[in-house]
């Protein structure tokens, strides 16, 4: 853990808890869509959609990391098949994007980013498509790395090589922080970064992967125990 001078980090259920985002996103859409597109509505069961975003899925694998271009693939088929075509996909998605990116950081994220951005190179890395600047804390990055921009989405090889590229230092003196034990860690193992698993819930790390470097219950931890190993002998 010593020698460390990029930090990757999760921004999903990292900095904010994002289920209730999601939810509230599309409870939005959905409301917006049976305002002005009734018929879409009508039309698409809840079960639906979730059988047309398989089928979108499936069709373009090749682009199934970006989630921008499955969401508005599955509203441009919904929008055709209620008779209205797809001009209206912009706008549908910007009510979706807004929502989406209007949230609550957890209360220790901010200070704890602030703390870490004068000592560190930052870079965030998400398989989602948050918007840092509508969200206010662009500022505290240095870089930004998504599935959509990587070509591939955690834990692909793929997106962390460009969060490394992207940071600067090599991937040895690169730490990746994030929730998921797979999707994050074990992938960021994967290709030669150090990982520090944010456990906020407590949960048990699953047996059958390789240990992380270490474990913090929030950001601000993480903060402490950069501090502790900087002033280390």
């Amino acid at each position: 853990m010593y020698g460390i001078r990029t930090i990757t980090l999760d921004l999903d259920d990292t900095l904010w808890e994002i289920g209730p985002v999601i939810r509230r996103a599309e409870r939005r859409l959905h409301d917006w869509l049976g305002e002005r597109f009734p018929r879409v509505i009508e039309l698409h069961e809840p079960d639906d959609i979730v059988e047309l975003r398989a089928e979108v899925l499936a069709e373009f694998e090749d682009r199934s990391h970006d989630l921008t271009f499955v969401r508005r693939t599955v509203l441009a088929r919904m929008g055709n098949a209620a008779g209205y075509g797809d001009d209206f996909v912009d706008a549908a998605f910007a009510v979706f994007d807004e929502e989406r990116n209007t949230l609550d950081l957890f209360p220790e994220a901010r200070p704890a980013l602030e703390s870490l951005a004068t000592r560190y190179t930052l870079v965030a890395v998400t398989n989602g498509n948050a918007r840092l600047d509508r969200i206010g804390i662009d500022h505290l990055f240095d870089a930004f790395v998504s599935a959509r921009s990587a070509g591939a989405a955690k834990p692909a090889r793929q997106i962390f090589d460009a969060a490394v590229t992207a940071g600067g230092a090599a991937a040895h003196e690169t730490l990746h922080v994030g929730d998921h034990p797979e999707i994050d860690i074990d992938g960021a193992r994967a290709a030669g970064l150090k990982t520090i698993w944010l456990n906020r819930q407590g949960h048990d790390w699953p047996g059958s992967l390789p240990q992380p470097d270490g474990v913090v219950r929030d950001l601000l931890e993480l903060d402490r125990l950069l501090a502790t190993l900087e002033w280390a002998p």
